[in-house]
């Protein structure tokens, strides 16, 4: 979980009560402790200031909010709800216009194939006059009757919310229903008002966009230009149409026009139209629905966000204060905190970044320990070969004179073979790190060895061995690594095997695979290993020679073998070899054994 930058409670408590003592003393009344409603406040406030501050939970939150956002926006800019609903409503007027029209065609049309006879104007008739139909309603200049058809009109527009205009077959409007009643329905705005304010045109601006798209922009024509609606052209051709229009407010604007036919004979044209926000008010009802579900998915998002990061961010500050502080050295050791029980990137880092502490740690002792074990073993030579040069002015003879060079010839002697094993020493984690394991054939590197050992014998009179055992003389034994340093590890234990042997013995090499390692086993006829030293022969400048002299060995070769073949990922171990019982029934050692397996290719 995240890190929350939280005082110790024990610590504010001993804090307060090493503050309070004095008061305590006066007032001796127990404390009671309860639920403390503000001490919950601060602590929530304290976690959301520490996430707020994180770059990770703001990107996690970011992105996530992002996505949901696009989303969101998407379906209200490509709401099929909206599309829907205009086809829907375009449908609904065309059947509603169908109907109108019918109605209109039916009972306010001038009967043009009938004969209208007014019995008064028959006797005021004078001789050589005809009778003929008004001259206000003549059927040749209008087709349909205004008169007539304003109450039917009236009486279906009503219950609707839809303006209807009727065009003569001209294109001239006739009939408009905004102009039925003696109420104006749309009242203007005066001229007095005022301009709408910058939130009103955002929203309109807004509501345009999201709108308007391809659909053309709705203009209000003059009572003489009917033929500028395209679906009124059509319909005074005889076809019914719908259009979709947006006007100057962002609003869309449905409309549908039919022709009014009688005896098949094309007498004008119906337009019915919604009105401006008839249609965009089930659709900003539904985007609001839509913003706030949207509400909601994104407060469940950010808190799923938050969950997520303090999952994610909280371990990762914790594990880089841990690195920092290991960084600055201020503890003697700092601990990286433990992940690795869950199974994903972050265990993964909190393992890997405690294996390299470890080995950092391990690495830094070893290089203490190996430096304060340099000093000592360069100080004991250093001091003798000091005395030695100090006694050097106070010799009385040539005998002493002698003796005293001769201490200072063994000691420099024995300072350069330290220094160049302590040199060697040094530089091998470093060559092994550098260079590439390659696959390296034992059985090749063993024969190599083995056949120099035997031409030069090391300044012993000891013959060296070798037998590979295995199923076939063909069996491969190879492994991973650096054959020049595994070279230098079977080098120093045949060196070490002969040193150790009387002029005249064998030492054994022997090579095999144990299930998956290769096994190399050397052994010697020597004195053996005291058991007190078995593991004590692989320490840095250990060495027990009691048949040399002091100072003849620098106690570095094993030590540097097993420095070799840990890097290798191999095991290096000492044994005696048990011999028959001696006369107290002990068994007897008849020499020494070393064993080294490496992982096999």
């Amino acid at each position: 979980m995240l890190d929350r930058t939280q005082p110790d409670e024990n610590q504010n408590a001993e804090d307060v009560t090493a503050r309070g003592a004095p008061d305590q003393l006066a007032d001796d009344k127990p404390a009671v402790r309860g639920w403390r409603p503000l001490n919950w406040l601060k602590r929530a406030g304290q976690f959301f200031f520490a996430l707020s501050f994180s770059s990770l939970t703001r990107r996690i939150v970011s992105l996530n909010l992002a996505g949901l956002v696009a989303l969101v926006a998407s379906i209200l800019y490509l709401s099929q709800f909206r599309a829907g609903l205009i086809d829907a409503r375009a449908q609904s007027l065309l059947v509603q216009a169908e109907i109108i029209a019918g109605a209109i065609a039916a009972s306010a049309t001038v009967q043009t194939n009938a004969i209208t006879i007014d019995p008064d104007r028959l006797l005021d008739l004078k001789p050589g006059e005809t009778y003929g139909g008004s001259d206000e309603y003549s059927p040749l200049d209008f087709p349909i009757n205004p008169e007539r058809v304003a109450p039917v009109l009236r009486t279906l527009i009503s219950p609707t919310k839809t303006r209807a205009r009727i065009y003569d077959p001209n294109g001239s409007l006739l009939v408009d229903s905004r102009s039925l009643d003696t109420v104006v329905r749309f009242p203007l705005p005066s001229v007095s008002a005022e301009k709408p304010g910058m939130v009103e045109r955002g929203m309109v601006a807004v509501r345009t966009w999201l709108n308007r798209g391809d659909l053309p922009l709705y203009r209000e024509l003059g009572p003489e230009n009917g033929n500028g609606y395209a679906e009124v052209g059509d319909a005074l051709q005889g076809q019914k149409r719908s259009m979709v229009r947006v006007n100057a407010r962002g609003e869309v604007i449905v409309s549908v026009a039919v022709p009014v036919l009688r005896s098949r004979a094309i007498h004008g044209a119906l337009m019915l139209s919604t009105q401006g926000d008839d249609i965009d008010q089930m659709v900003t009802a539904e985007r609001l629905a839509i913003l706030k579900v949207g509400g909601v998915a994104a407060a469940v998002m950010i808190m799923l966000s938050l969950l997520l990061a303090s999952t994610i961010a909280g371990p990762v500050r914790r594990l880089a204060d841990s690195a920092e502080l290991i960084r600055r050295r201020i503890r003697t050791r700092v601990e990286i905190p433990d992940f690795t029980r869950r199974r994903d990137e972050i265990g993964h880092l909190s393992g890997a970044l405690r294996d390299m502490t470890s080995a950092l740690y391990s690495r830094i002792e070893a290089i203490e320990m190996f430096a304060a074990d340099v000093a000592h073993e360069l100080k004991n030579p250093l001091t003798s070969l000091r005395s030695a040069v100090e006694t050097l002015p106070l010799a009385r003879n040539e005998n002493s004179r002698a003796r005293l060079l001769e201490v200072i010839e063994h000691d420099v002697k024995r300072l350069d073979r330290l220094i160049s094993d302590i040199s060697d020493a040094s530089r091998l984690d470093a060559e092994l790190q550098r260079q590439d394991a390659i696959p390296v054939d034992l059985r090749r590197l063993l024969t190599t060895l083995v056949s120099v050992a035997n031409e030069t014998k090391l300044g012993h009179d000891v013959a060296v061995e070798m037998r590979f055992e295995g199923r076939s003389p063909t069996d491969n034994f190879a492994v991973t690594g650096h054959d020049s340093r595994l070279g230098q590890v079977v080098s120093n234990l045949l060196s070490n095997a002969q040193s150790f042997s009387e002029p005249g013995n064998k030492v054994r090499l022997t090579c095999r695979r144990v299930r998956g390692e290769i096994e190399i086993v050397v052994d010697d006829d020597g004195p053996g290993i005291r058991d007190d030293a078995l593991e004590r022969i692989f320490e840095r400048f250990y060495t027990d020679r009691p048949h040399q002299g002091f100072g003849q060995n620098s106690g570095l070769g094993l030590s540097i073998s097993k420095q070799i073949v840990d890097a290798h990922g191999g095991r290096i171990w000492s044994e005696n070899r048990p011999g028959p019982a001696d006369e107290d029934g002990a068994p007897s050692v008849v020499g020494a054994r070393f064993v080294v397996r490496l992982p096999a290719l």
